[in-house]
């Protein structure tokens, strides 16, 4: 580990130290715990407390409910719609219980349902798929350090699938922390059962007597687009993002925890791959190897975990989607690697929620993609260590990671290191700082690269948000212009909205284990949004909504490079179709040519264009659901005719369903005429909730590729897996089948062991 990460190991055992020898002293945020045999006491607000049922021996989980513990204590009812009617009671009944023995937390529900089970919407069997929260659902979600913020989610459908995420600061979300757990469904006369069984183990926590986590517990009914909630949580906070505010959450009282285990994980690897690279010079054919590694954790206090990797190896990881580009920046593409997914939420500086029109520009500071990749070549991690978790208010994140040289990139071997610190303030506030460093820069060769920053995220009632960042970059030779801030106020508000930002990127800001979209730049940035739900006379329309948005871009010399003037209108259905027409005028200054495709060139200049698109969400709950898309209007000095049809699913049948995407762009400038098409489609077919197989094979024009990857993922043991997967990418250029360009079998073992 490096020095870095010791120091901060330590300085955090021994705060830690400072709190774990006194007993955990905490008032309930809510009404009094109930009295036996009561489960569940309720304020005239709506704020709820549970009392968790202890069990003498553990439960039979088999999703049934027929064990004794059921008819002999009362459940836990009267779940509040969040939408489409907030506040009013749940038009199906839900009845919930919350029990623990020595090892296991068990919550168990019997969700009522007056539909026929065709019309309930189970389709998916897949382990964390978005596809997952468009179905009907049962969760939970846990702040086992009652901090308010943070918690663990579990949820499940009508199939026993599977999703669980790591919820940070109420928003962000990591899908990817795959803790061992089961749940087993059934059915009766009159609806369906769940029986969810998570070990402590599973779980970070404060062990001993009369402890007290925060709850929330949600049913959604999809065919009604309905979802709801033990506690009230406002529309305003959306779906499914209502889960995460957990803020509003309930309270859960009458845990006897175990003394937490030693929480050691072990997870070695054994990986043999068969790969062809005709690219590369000397050429590779069918050359074989094989290899080990090792992941670890260990807990070092209860909410701070260190993870080490060796010999890292990412072969299972599904590739990269293609994207249609028509501007001259780069495109952001997500990370997929599940060492660098888990734990990601304290690493995130100045960032809240997902990426939108008012956020998409601001640099990622900590992009983990610079770590192990250069472009779309994989460099071999040798060694890497993190430490992450909480040490009281104070949340600590520290990485370090060692990179092998590319000598086909030219790139040195690398460290790469990243300390975040951040610090609860208030109730839903947060003030923290972050450093990286890289040990070998990539613009200044010989130099390294350190960024440094503090940022800042104030939250008040529900809706008022304020942030704000300061952050430097210093690498020899680049010393003037290297900094990048940030003001933004947000309100958003169910029928109201209103957002605006100042963000400024210097020339020079060069965060080598960030990303920047756009530099050289002062950017404005207002929207008002207007979203009225009608009660009468559009008894098929949910919500309408009215926006309007104005972007303003001036470079570091002053003048205006970019100004873009939206307006949107939407109209969401009560099944949740959503139909909606936006229209853009835009202002562009070229200070140099680019490349909008090859062998088309803009020339410099300044440019003027209007266009508009209409689109039609199919609802994703349906058996056949998409996005229809088309623009048509002005590009630049030319024109565009845009089609897609995206984030498409076919459900063929409960097992199996197809995910086509096809986006073409015809663009015609005086310049030259292209058409660019990017055509996908993902298969997938899940004979368990544990096993599946999945097929992504895609095309794009801009590059006359074909790909083809092909998965197969069977978690045999909790925690424990074996991958199948191929992969190619051949050139459509050559004459006949496409060429092959290069192709990889690969077969990877995983075995967890847990102490």
């Amino acid at each position: 580990m490096s020095r870095v990460l010791r120091t901060i190991a330590v300085a955090a055992m021994l705060l830690a130290s400072r709190t774990s020898a006194r007993a955990q002293l905490v008032s309930v945020d809510g009404p009094p715990a109930p009295i036996a045999p009561e489960v569940v006491s309720r304020d005239a607000d709506g704020r709820a407390t549970v009392r968790a049922i202890r069990l003498a021996s553990p439960l039979d989980v088999d999703g049934r409910l027929d064990d004794e513990v059921y008819q002999l204590n009362p459940s836990v009812s009267d779940f509040i719609q969040q939408v489409p009617r907030e506040g009013a009671p749940a038009t199906e009944r839900t009845e919930a219980w919350v029990l623990f023995d020595r090892d296991t937390l068990y919550v168990s529900a019997r969700c009522w349902d007056t539909a026929p089970p065709e019309r309930w919407v189970a389709n998916e069997l897949r382990r964390d798929t978005n596809q997952l929260r468009q179905n009907d659902q049962f969760g939970v979600i846990l702040d086992t350090f009652y901090d308010r913020r943070n918690g663990f989610l579990f949820y499940t459908n009508p199939l026993g699938a599977r999703a669980d995420q790591a919820v940070t600061d109420e928003g962000n979300l990591n899908p990817d922390w795959n803790p061992p757990w089961n749940v087993r469904t059934g059915r009766f006369e009159g609806g369906w059962t769940v029986e969810m069984a998570i070990p402590f183990k599973s779980l970070r926590y404060v062990s001993g007597s009369g402890q007290v986590w925060g709850i929330n517990i949600r049913r959604v009914i999809r065919r009604k687009n309905e979802w709801t909630h033990l506690t009230p949580i406002p529309a305003a906070a959306g779906v499914p993002g209502g889960m995460f505010r957990l803020s509003r959450a309930g309270t859960l009282v009458g845990l006897d925890l175990p003394p937490a285990s030693k929480n050691v994980e072990l997870k070695p690897y054994g990986i043999s791959r068969l790969t062809t690279d005709r690219v590369r010079t000397p050429a590779l054919v069918n050359d074989a190897d094989g290899d080990l590694g090792i992941d670890a954790k260990y807990g070092v206090t209860a909410n701070l975990t260190a993870d080490f990797t060796y010999n890292t190896d990412f072969a299972q990881v599904e590739v990269d989607e293609q994207q249609v580009n028509l501007t001259r920046f780069n495109l952001f593409f997500p990370e997929k690697r599940d060492f660098f997914l888990e734990g990601r939420g304290i690493f995130d500086f100045a960032r809240s929620g997902p990426a939108t029109s008012s956020t998409a520009l601001t640099p990622t500071i900590m992009y983990s993609r610079r770590i192990g990749l250069n472009g779309s070549r994989v460099v071999p991690i040798d060694a890497g260590g993190r430490l992450t978790g909480k040490v009281g208010p104070v949340g600590v994140g520290a990485m370090s990671i060692r990179a092998s040289d590319d000598p086909v990139g030219g790139t040195p071997a690398t460290t790469f290191t990243v300390t975040r610190v951040k610090r609860d303030i208030l109730r839903r506030s947060t003030v923290g700082a972050i450093l990286t460093h890289r040990s070998e820069s990539m613009v200044v060769r010989g130099a390294s690269n350190l960024v440094y920053g503090v940022d800042a995220a104030f939250s008040f009632y529900q809706n008022v948000n304020f942030g704000a960042y300061w952050t430097r970059s210093d690498t020899d030779g680049l010393t003037r212009d290297n900094d990048s801030y940030q003001g933004r106020f947000e309100f958003t508000g169910d029928r109201y909205g209103a957002q605006a930002q100042y963000l400024k990127v210097g020339d020079n800001f060069n965060p080598e284990i960030g990303f920047v979209r756009r530099d050289n730049m002062r950017r404005s940035y207002g929207q008002l949004r207007f979203s009225p739900r009608p009660k009468v006379h559009f008894t098929r329309i949910r919500q309408f909504t009215y926006e309007g948005g104005l972007e303003y871009i001036e470079n570091g010399a002053g003048q205006l490079e970019s100004r873009i003037q939206t307006v949107r209108f939407a109209a969401e259905q009560q099944n949740s179709d959503l139909f909606s027409v936006e229209a853009a005028t835009d202002y562009e200054l070229l200070l140099r040519p680019f490349s909008v495709a090859p062998n088309v060139l803009i020339p410099r200049g300044s440019y003027s264009f209007t266009n508009a698109t209409v689109a039609y969400q199919m609802g994703l709950q349906r058996r056949v659901s998409g996005r229809w898309s088309v623009q048509a209007g002005e590009f630049y000095d030319g024109t565009i005719l845009a089609f897609g049809y995206t984030n498409a699913r076919i459900s063929i049948v409960k097992q199996w369903s197809v995910e086509p995407s096809v986006s073409i762009n015809d663009v015609k400038l005086p310049a030259g005429e292209f058409t660019t098409t990017v055509v996908r489609a993902r298969s997938d077919y899940a004979f368990t909730p544990r096993m599946f197989v999945s097929a992504l094979v895609q095309y794009s024009s801009n590059d006359s590729l074909f790909s083809s990857n092909l998965r197969f993922r069977w978690e045999y043991l909790p925690g424990s897996e074996m991958f199948v997967v191929y992969t190619d990418e051949r050139d459509t250029r050559t004459t006949g089948f496409p060429g092959l360009r290069n192709r990889a079998f690969v077969v990877k073992v995983n075995r967890l062991f847990r102490f």
